[in-house]
């Protein structure tokens, strides 16, 4: 039994009903992860650790209790001298710690992004294989219909699933229809 376990598994690790391949393919795309994670700037991981650490409850209460503790103390509530009782280094203090937040969110976004990007290109890539594979198949099965005069294997939409998709011409029918739909609804909204 150990011997057909894909690498690194365990005769318990393997989940029922679950092929060899998903848990190889699982496998490689978190060693892939670590291996970005690895190889990230040093601006993008403090990138991250502050937007990370910004978008947790912890900053929440931390400035809670600075925010807080600051306009109680300018409005004499604790008895003290208050040092900004019009709240302007507040705001200042605020609108500053804003600019600098958003640049990091921004940074982290634009390589979220990226990734993305990167992973909808394997994806069309996968389903493009994927249905040149299909394409093939529906060929070679449908040449074997013909040989054993199955009446199906003659069926019309046959000859045109067996051609392979052009992703170009996808697209171009795609954006017809899209600016097709939006000149439509633009014309049809009252006003216009």
């Amino acid at each position: 039994m150990a011997s057909n376990l894909p690498p690194h598994s365990t005769p318990g690790s393997i989940q029922p009903g679950m092929a060899q391949i998903v848990e190889r393919n699982i496998r490689e795309l978190l060693k892939r992860q670590q291996q970005e994670e690895k190889q990230k700037s040093w601006q993008d991981a403090l990138a991250d650790s502050v937007t990370g650490f910004t978008g947790s409850l912890r900053f929440v209460f931390i400035h809670l209790g600075l925010f807080g503790g600051w306009i109680i103390w300018n409005l004499g509530w604790l008895g003290l001298k208050p040092f900004d009782p019009s709240f302007v280094v507040l705001a200042m203090f605020a609108s500053v710690e804003a600019i600098f937040l958003s640049t990091f969110v921004l940074i982290s976004q634009n390589r979220m992004a990226a990734q993305a990007d990167k992973r909808a290109d394997l994806n069309l890539q996968v389903s493009l294989l994927s249905e040149h594979e299909i394409t093939r198949l529906l060929m070679m099965v449908t040449a074997m219909a013909k040989k054993l005069d199955v009446e199906e294997a003659l069926h019309p939409e046959i000859a045109e699933l067996s051609q392979d998709v052009q992703p170009e011409k996808v697209l171009d029918t795609l954006e017809n229809f899209q600016q097709k739909f939006q000149s439509s609804a633009s014309s049809s909204q009252p006003g216009q």
